[in-house]
């Protein structure tokens, strides 16, 4: 008798023991709901490619796996393309892409961001969703952007030009995906345009190197 009593109790004990843990399992699932919600929404999983700067620079032939793209690049689809500056020191496709849905974008508004070391490696392209697919942009303002953001190619350099100079790395990389494009798309030099061309903005800054960018690609045509 003694024995079945002491059987019982300990299966009442492990029971006990179970409902214990479950509890405690479930109150720790609850708490850490409750911290995600309270953390706000994780950052946008950013979708694209990304060319290393050794994977490109120097290489004739890898530039061109931008154009594999998942929608076919249209003739004609694209007639301009306009140069930004992300307006902070460092920054990633993820950070700006964070920045853009707290505007109530969808997503990454860029083409293309080229990294300065900050937050990307220095001359890192990547190749973002909006191209990959051949969707318009977001990213020009002024009277005529929306315009602007259907039928032009974005690049936002990772920096502010207005207080830092970008690096040799970011300009070479920049006039390497530009005269890409130019080359591929049939886009002439006065239709490379920067943001501050088309809007009362000081983008991509007052340190962006125009003369020697457009220099550089005079050369490679």
């Amino acid at each position: 008798m003694a024995a079945r009593r002491s059987k019982s109790a300990r299966r009442s004990s492990a029971a006990r023991t179970r409902k214990v843990w479950l509890a405690l399992l479930a109150a720790m699932t609850g708490v850490g709901g409750l911290l995600l919600i309270a953390d706000g929404s994780p950052a946008p999983a950013v979708q694209g490619l990304t060319l290393t700067p050794l994977a490109a620079t120097g290489v004739s032939q890898s530039i061109e796996s931008i154009f594999q793209t998942r929608s076919a690049v249209s003739p004609g689809r694209w007639t301009y393309i306009v140069i930004h500056h992300s307006g902070s020191p460092a920054g990633s496709p993820a950070s700006i892409e964070q920045e853009h849905v707290a505007q109530r974008l969808r997503g990454l508004g860029h083409h293309f961001v080229i990294g300065n070391g900050r937050g990307m490696q220095d001359g890192e392209l990547h190749v973002g969703r909006r191209w990959l697919e051949q969707l318009p942009g977001a990213h020009a303002a002024g009277p005529k952007g929306e315009a602007f953001n259907l039928n032009s190619i974005s690049i936002c350099l990772v920096g502010d030009g207005n207080r830092h100079r970008f690096t040799q790395v970011q300009i070479d990389r920049l006039t390497q995906v530009v005269s890409a494009l130019q080359t591929q798309l049939g886009i002439p030099p006065d239709r490379v345009i920067l943001h501050s061309d088309i809007a009362e903005v000081a983008d991509p800054g007052r340190l962006f190197p125009e003369a020697t960018f457009r220099a550089s690609l005079a050369a490679k045509r």
